[in-house]
């Protein structure tokens, strides 16, 4: 983290896990240099906690948009309970189907 801070949300989806829907939260700040590493079959998103937060993101794979999936920040499968009430989401995010529908 190069600066802010982020509230970093992790959920399992791998069906077979003995955690599988549940989710963690770690806290990454310019503080802590605290870093993630996130292996297939697990989703994650994040709110900025700070102005000017800076995030530096990288994948094991090149992007292909046509592939990309998500879960709704807000699905009730979840019931993830994010630290800040304001929200400024792509569309994309926003337009996630439940997370039931999705496995259906």
């Amino acid at each position: 983290m190069s600066s802010g801070a982020i509230y970093d949300v992790i959920i399992d989806l791998r069906q077979n896990s003995s955690t599988y829907c549940q989710w963690l939260t770690v806290e990454l700040n310019a503080k802590n240099h605290k870093m993630l590493y996130i292996p297939g079959g697990l989703a994650h998103g994040f709110q900025t906690l700070e102005n000017d937060t800076v995030v530096f993101y990288q994948m094991s794979e090149f992007y292909h948009p046509e592939c990309a999936r998500g879960v709704r920040w807000d699905d009730s499968a979840f019931k993830i309970k994010w630290p800040l009430f304001e929200r400024i989401m792509s569309k994309k995010d926003i337009s996630y189907p439940d997370f039931k529908e999705m496995k259906g």
